[in-house]
C-alpha cells in the first residue's frame, strides 16, 4: 500500500479512481483530481507549500513532484503525463502536456498547453514555455511549433495507456 502522510495537518485529497502503487508516496498538501495514477518510487511531497493536481494525470516511476517553501507551490492541469525519474519543482504545468523522461521543470516556470518538454531537458527558473510547442535540452530551448493535434494524440495516447495501465494493477 501506497504511503500517505499526514504533515503540518495536512493529509493528502484523491479524486475517484486513482491508482497508487505500493511504493508510491503522497505527502501533506496534496489535492489530486479523478483518474490519476502515482507509480514505483513516485513522491509527490506536499511538506512546505501546496501541490495541486487536476484529473487523468499520471506520474510515472522514480518522479518527484515537490515545492518552495512558502514562495513556489506546485499545479498541474489535466490529462498530463509526468515520466519516468521527471522532476517537477514549484512549478505551473497547463492542460494536455508531456513532461519526458528525466527531464526537470524549476521553480516558477509555466509550460504552456499541448506542449511536449523533451527527456532530460532542464527548463530553467521563471522559463514560459509556449503552448503548442516542443522544448528540449540544457537549458530547455523552443524546439519547434507543433499543431495542436499532433501533441493531442501523442499525449492522448500515453495518458489513455497509462489509465489502461492503472486498470492492470487495481
Amino acid at each position: 500500500m501506497a504511503l500517505i502522510k499526514t504533515i503540518r495537518g495536512k493529509t493528502p485529497v484523491f479524486g475517484k479512481d486513482c491508482y497508487l502503487a505500493e511504493t508510491a508516496t503522497v505527502i501533506g498538501d496534496v489535492i489530486m483530481g479523478d483518474h490519476c495514477s502515482v507509480w514505483f518510487n513516485a513522491l509527490v511531497r506536499g511538506d512546505v507549500h501546496y501541490i495541486r493536481i487536476g484529473n487523468r494525470v499520471n506520474i510515472q516511476d522514480g518522479a518527484v513532484i515537490h515545492c518552495t517553501f512558502e514562495t513556489a507551490p506546485t499545479t498541474i492541469g489535466n490529462n498530463v503525463s509526468i515520466a519516468h525519474k521527471a522532476i517537477v519543482h514549484g512549478c505551473t504545468i497547463m492542460d494536455n502536456v508531456l513532461i519526458g523522461i528525466g527531464a526537470t521543470i524549476l521553480d516558477h516556470a509555466v509550460i504552456g498547453s499541448n506542449s511536449i518538454i523533451a527527456a532530460n531537458s532542464l527548463v530553467l527558473t521563471g522559463t514560459i514555455v509556449e503552448p503548442n510547442s516542443i522544448y528540449a535540452g540544457i537549458p530547455a530551448k523552443k524546439v519547434k511549433d507543433i499543431e495542436p493535434e499532433q501533441t493531442a494524440e501523442m499525449i492522448n495516447k500515453i495518458a489513455n495507456n497509462y489509465l489502461m495501465y492503472a486498470g492492470w494493477y487495481k
